[in-house]
Formats: C-alpha cells, structure tokens, sequence
C-alpha cells in the first residue's frame, strides 16, 4: 500500500505541511520583528533569496510571494518525507516522540548547513539567540512530522 493510494492520508500529510510553514514562518516573523523591527515581507523575501539571491529584496510582492510559496513548499515535503520513511522505518511511526526529535535535528543540520549554504542567499551572521531558537523550532517541526505522519498512516 503506498501513501498516494490513500487520499485521506495525503490530507493530513498536507495539512501537516501547511500547519508546520505557517508555525514556523510565524516564528521567523514575530523573532525578526521583535529583535530588529524586520517587517514581515523581508523575511519572506530571504526565503526566496535561495534562489534569486539579493535581487528578492527589490522585488516587492512578488518575491515575498515566491518565498512563501518555497516554504510552504520545503514544509510540506518535509513532512512527506518522514511520511515515506515511516512507511521503511517502522520506528519512526511507533516511537513519534524521540523519532520525531531526532529528525528534527537532522533538519536543522540539512537546512543550515547544507541548503542554505547551496543556496543563492547571502551568507548571515550566527546570531546566539536566533540558533537556539531555530534549533527549538526545528526540534518542534520534528515531533509536528512525526504527529501528522502517525495520524495519516492510522
């Protein structure tokens, strides 16, 4: 039995992504507005500096839209891909919690030190306050995969 055989199951899994990108892009929004006074299109706007590069920031609307479209998208298929791998692993769907965390972890470690840097976004400063609390987040997303992966594989 595959995931996309089951519609209902894709739901969940979406709804599951769209929850995770919209805890997180809050999160990212209300950390910069409330350290620096970043207005909620600029941060939208980084996300799509992944592939534009420092043009996203002269690029109004439109790549505030791209960057959220990026995210939701990144999102949706991170939760898709602790869906598959619990389908191998079944681990992961038994043991949500510390499976969850661990793979939050591992998508800390992916997007710091492996997509952005491959990305066209400028390299920014480590900012204390801003790695602990991305790694809180990134441990959150984890255990939000593992519940929306363990509702949708019932």
């Amino acid at each position: 039995m595959t995931l996309a055989g089951s519609s209902p199951r894709w739901r969940w899994l979406l709804a599951g992504g769209v929850f995770v990108a919209t805890l997180d892009a809050l999160f990212a929004i209300g950390f910069w507005y409330l350290r620096n006074a970043v207005p909620p299109m600029r941060i939208l706007q980084s996300i799509a500096a992944g592939l534009l590069g420092e043009a996203s920031f002269s690029g109004g609307a439109a790549t505030a839209w791209l960057g959220a479209a990026l995210h939701y998208g990144i999102a949706i298929v991170m939760v898709a891909v602790y869906a598959l791998a619990a389908r191998r692993l079944p681990r992961l769907h038994t043991h949500p919690w510390s499976s969850g965390l661990l793979y939050g972890a591992l998508l800390y470690v992916v997007m710091t030190f492996v997509v952005v840097p491959l990305s066209a976004a400028s390299p920014s400063p480590a900012i204390a306050s801003w790695v602990a609390a991305s790694v809180a987040m990134h441990l959150l997303i984890g255990l939000l995969c593992a519940a929306f992966t363990r509702r949708a594989l019932r």
